[in-house]
């Protein structure tokens, strides 16, 4: 028989598993479904429950393409409009104090993704760190991230920025509950891979999530992911157009289309923008001036964004990942010669070069983008990768592109305003390196959750490497949870700063090198995504 634990939360009892070292509580709502009259609406309150509510297994992932909500090699998770839900896990044995909390948020570029993957489960995390952790789901794609506000009507308004809205709600529910799970509302570390990473970065720079958490985590975020309300509503035309709606009836179509007729709709315009204009992503938070105020660089740049420690960094072959599964970065010769054609040098208000998808600058400043273009951004980044136009350069220029590059426009802002450390991932066992990915995308998950002795950590092991995965595993995982702990890592690794630039390599052996890829870092200097068309 499955033992249970049963706790009272603000809104109501919920039961969940306690097994052996460690206590699951599964789905648990933090806000009401956004379902019905508050599809595209703001997450609303969750209703409170009477009697006890069952938080011993997932409900619904977010509405998604199927294959995105697997959760193992055989199952998928079922997906619906009522995915607002987190999960919670906590150490069986009792605690001296409240414990730190770590949020984690999904990547899986905000349009896939779950909380149930096994993987994200946070149990050897929980128990090496002695440390609560809370996973969470949000509303993706064309429900969680598109700008339908051009056709709201008295009657009938539609919101932004719904999917970061989803995971303010998540971090109030945990500043309202988590003590009655044994943890500390008043020591909250968020932190998430990928789409994840991009998230923590936004919540770090939206207002709304000021004081709901207490420092970040970014691991590959795409940092300049982010469009203006201009460039978010012409999107949200060509949703409209692919569902075959006329403008006039959105209102309704958008009330009334099945939630797969809407996604199947907006998957088919985020695929046909990222053919067209190589290395831009559309669906992300909307820098709409109002919620989320500034793009993510300007709002570190200028001191904006919550002075709260972070780690940031990405993993040295980024993009390999995405060649073999999933071919939607510049990781082409032909796709970075586009994106060299068309990337543009913006110039900050104070002079200083600055990036951002999306950037919103003064109209002058706009006017001198072409004479303060640099013609030679083309040559001068390719001579950094050294075989381009080969392949193997391309695809670490497509990785550097979407993820190092504006990281590093991040680590070096926000080093001037609060404590930041800057880390490169570069492990990779021999049968991830014999399978041509070396240290790829979400590669770093594995060691971050401990799951170097699951079965998926021994297979990637099974050519050797083990030993040394382990402990690479153990560097990353108490590194951040002395981070989530005491908002530092541990001591060897120093804060960035813009004159030495240290960065922690987390590899066999761990070091510590100064300005890594300083060549690369000066050739991307200045290079920004121009706008969506």
């Amino acid at each position: 028989m499955v033992a249970t634990t049963d706790i009272t939360t603000a809104d109501g009892v919920v039961r969940g598993i306690r097994g052996r070292r460690v206590s699951r509580w599964r789905s648990i709502p933090f806000a009401a479904p956004p379902v019905g009259e508050f599809r595209f609406r703001a997450p609303r309150p969750v209703q409170p429950w009477s009697g006890v509510r069952d938080a011993t297994d997932f409900g619904y992932a977010a509405v998604q393409h199927r294959d995105g909500a697997r959760i193992g090699p055989r199952q998928q998770q079922p997906t619906g409009e009522d995915c607002l839900t987190l999960n919670v896990v906590a150490p069986n044995d009792p605690a001296a104090a409240p414990r730190p909390v770590m949020v984690f948020i999904h990547g899986g570029g905000y349009v896939i993704g779950t909380s149930a993957l096994r993987l994200y489960s946070g149990a050897r995390l929980a128990l090496r760190g002695d440390v609560i952790v809370v996973s969470i789901n949000y509303r993706l794609g064309v429900f969680g991230y598109v700008d339908f506000g051009e056709y709201s009507t008295p009657d009938r308004p539609f919101d932004a920025n719904l999917g970061l809205r989803d995971q303010v709600a998540a971090l109030e529910w945990v500043r309202r509950n988590i003590g009655a799970f044994g943890g500390d509302p008043n020591n909250v570390t968020i932190f998430g891979e990928s789409a994840g990473a991009h998230a923590v970065l936004s919540l770090m720079c939206t207002p709304a999530a000021a004081g709901l958490f207490h420092r970040g985590i970014a691991q590959s975020a795409p940092a300049d992911w982010g469009p203006t309300r201009a460039e978010a509503r012409l999107f949200a035309r060509r949703c409209l157009d692919e569902l075959g709606v006329d403008p006039g009836d959105a209102a309704r179509a958008l009330r009334t289309a099945g939630a797969n007729d809407l996604r199947r709709a907006a998957d088919r315009a985020i695929s046909k923008v990222m053919r067209e204009q190589p290395g831009l992503f559309p669906v992300a938070p909307v820098v709409d001036g109002d919620y989320l105020p500034a793009p993510i660089i300007t709002a570190f740049t200028e001191g904006t964004a919550h002075r709260l420690p972070l780690i940031i960094g990405t993993n040295r072959d980024e993009a390999t990942l995405f060649v073999r599964f999933d071919d939607t970065l510049p990781t082409t010769p032909d796709r970075i010669r586009w994106v060299l054609g068309h990337v543009d040098q913006a110039v900050h208000e104070s002079g200083e070069a600055s990036t951002g998808l999306g950037q919103m600058m003064p109209t002058s400043a706009r006017e001198l983008h072409e004479t303060l273009a640099d013609p030679g951004v083309e040559s001068r980044v390719a001579a950094a990768y050294p075989g381009f136009p080969g392949k193997r350069a391309a695809v670490r220029m497509g990785g550097d592109f979407t993820f190092w590059r504006p990281s590093v426009r991040v680590m070096e802002a926000h080093s001037r305003y609060a404590p930041t450390y800057a880390y490169r991932y570069d492990f990779a066992p021999r049968a991830i390196q014999l399978a041509g990915f070396g240290a790829t995308h979400a590669l770093d998950l594995v060691p971050v959750f401990g799951a170097v002795d699951s079965v998926v950590g021994r297979a990637m092991t099974a050519a050797g490497g083990h030993r040394a995965f382990r402990e690479v595993s153990h560097q990353f995982q108490d590194n951040w949870l002395s981070f989530a702990r005491t908002g530092t890592p541990l001591p060897n690794w120093p804060a960035y700063t813009e004159e030495r630039r240290a960065t922690l390599i987390l590899d066999a052996p761990t070091r510590v090198e100064n300005d890594p890829d300083r060549a690369k870092r000066l050739a991307w200097q200045g290079v920004r995504i121009p706008a969506l068309t």
